[in-house]
């Protein structure tokens, strides 16, 4: 196999298909490699950790010899990273599977390995449901969802974003069983219900593609797979079996209490605040009274207390109610709109937080946080 690569392109392929590889493939040691394709002018680059492969497809313009062979990936990602834009040329002998890289000021050898030993990647046996995605909405809803999902191994159907697939709307959906998102697009429909559990790894390889692109996305579901396809990438994963939590039984409508107030300011308070919480529990107290809202929280362990007050709109009888500020933070963190409501309801009761100015006509975006015990 012999051709030629731009140095920075080849290096931006190997740096995104590299995060699939994992740190603990002590039993399967060729996963520690990319799998180099070369077929006509199309170079393909595979990395996988059996249960995520991601492709990628680099145009080579002078193709020498086409071939197969595993490649080193932590080697020859690193042995890239310091090169200036230029040509390298790459010959690898599929007999020895030794690998010479040579550009115009030197050369390097690296020993490969045989391709065939490299693992076939899954293939959809029984297709149950395709969708089309625009990047941009798929990168969104991974965006808005990501953060809430949970690290729990006695439930791991809560480690990844559930896709809830209608015929007037889909639902994007992340929790912790503290903190729910609710990310929902009216404009994205299939012919048939359909839904899936995407565990974080592959969404955030997704994230990592999706910034880049501007197609839409092909996702195609068989019982066990998801493939997504696009422009020069194509990720096959593993879905996380079972079945996802009713989330929307839990999540309130009668919460008659209702304060808006702008994110960043409250966002901000929370996070001054909050430094004199307890670190255990991190938990801040809102009280709210006419049209303001007072942020406060304190550690008796260490005589340290603070409250600031914000403005607000608030409408409903005064309500005091705890919640743990980490888990405030990372919602109002991750919402954009300048001004957020919260729809309460008591101090027991699960509070809603929701942008008041939507980015998107066809998005609805609902987060619902569990409040935590205060003291009298």
């Amino acid at each position: 196999m012999k051709f030629i690569v731009s140095s920075t392109e080849l290096l931006s392929h190997l740096l995104l298909v590299g995060r699939v590889i994992s740190n603990k493939n002590n039993n399967m040691p060729i996963l520690d490699n990319f799998l180099f394709r070369l077929a006509g002018n199309e170079l393909n680059i595979t990395a996988s950790d059996l249960e995520t492969t991601l492709d990628t497809v680099i145009t080579i313009d002078q193709v020498d010899e086409e071939g197969a062979i595993a490649v080193p990936a932590k080697l020859l990602t690193e042995s890239l990273r310091d090169f200036a834009e230029q040509p390298l040329t790459f010959i690898a002998n599929t007999t020895t599977h030794s690998i010479e890289i040579s550009w115009a000021g030197g050369k390097f050898n690296i020993p490969g390995s045989l391709a065939e030993d490299y693992p076939a990647k899954p293939a959809l046996k029984d297709i149950t449901a395709t969708l089309l995605l625009p990047a941009n909405t798929l990168l969104d809803a991974i965006n808005c969802t990501l953060y809430a999902t949970a690290d729990d191994e006695l439930r791991p159907m809560m480690n990844g974003i559930y896709f809830d697939i209608g015929e007037e709307s889909t639902s994007f959906v992340a929790s912790d069983a503290h903190k729910l998102v609710d990310y929902t697009r009216k404009d994205v429909k299939a012919d048939k219900v359909a839904t899936f559990i995407l565990s974080k790894k592959p969404a955030n390889l997704l994230k990592n593609i999706l910034g880049k692109i501007t197609e839409s996305v092909k996702v195609e579901l068989d019982s066990k797979n998801a493939v997504f396809t696009l422009p020069n990438y194509s990720l096959i994963c593993r879905l996380i079996e079972g079945t996802y939590p009713a989330y929307r039984s839990v999540i309130p409508t009668d919460n008659s209490r209702l304060v808006t107030v702008d994110r960043v300011d409250l966002l901000n308070c929370v996070r001054r605040v909050s430094v004199f919480s307890n670190q255990a529990s991190n938990l801040i107290k809102l009280k709210i009274a006419e049209n303001e809202l007072t942020v406060s929280a304190q550690d008796l362990d260490f005589s340290v207390s603070a409250y600031e007050r914000l403005n607000c709109q608030y409408t409903g009888e005064d309500l005091e109610i705890g919640f743990k500020s980490t888990f405030l933070c990372d919602i109002l963190n991750n919402l954009t709109s300048v001004n957020v409501l919260l729809k309460l309801a008591d101090a027991s009761r699960a509070g809603l937080i929701l942008p008041v100015e939507k980015g998107n006509e066809n998005e609805e975006i609902l987060t619902l946080l569990m409040p935590m015990m205060i003291g009298a």
